[in-house]
């Protein structure tokens, strides 16, 4: 009798809990395409958000005729490129200096041509440090 009364008590309390349930919705979110690379005078930094980097971030071989080749997603380099960067020019290496706004231009006295860059780390086209490379 205990039993019957126990089940009965059990399945009242599942049947109120399951009423009050609120209705979950699953949210599946799909992001495709990365869209246009900025547009930024000296290079953008080669992960998101994909702020504008300073003069001085990239090195040379990073341009071809004073044009960013890109960088992360947009890269347009061969698969064996290896880049020099500055990584102190990076907010994630405590850099809290000026950047460039997206659709600015270069500098007339900062041409990347007579550029005096020391780099400090090297970089494949997809903004992955190359390792044993200086």
């Amino acid at each position: 009798m205990h039993r019957l009364k126990f089940l009965v008590l059990a399945a009242v309390a599942g049947i109120g809990l399951t009423a009050n349930a609120r209705e979950a919705k699953a949210q599946v979110g799909v992001e495709v395409g990365v869209g246009v690379a900025p547009d930024c005078p000296y290079g953008y930094y080669d992960v998101p958000p994909y702020a504008c980097a300073p003069y001085g971030y990239y090195g040379p071989e990073w341009f071809t005729g004073g044009v960013f080749i890109g960088a992360g997603p947009w890269f347009h380099g061969r698969d064996e490129f290896h880049g020099h960067v500055n990584n102190r020019f990076h907010p994630d290496h405590g850099y809290k200096g000026p950047v460039p706004k997206v659709g600015d231009k270069p500098e007339p006295g900062k041409r990347i041509e007579s550029m005096h860059f020391k780099g400090n780390e090297v970089r494949d086209g997809r903004g992955h440090v190359v390792k044993g490379k200086r």
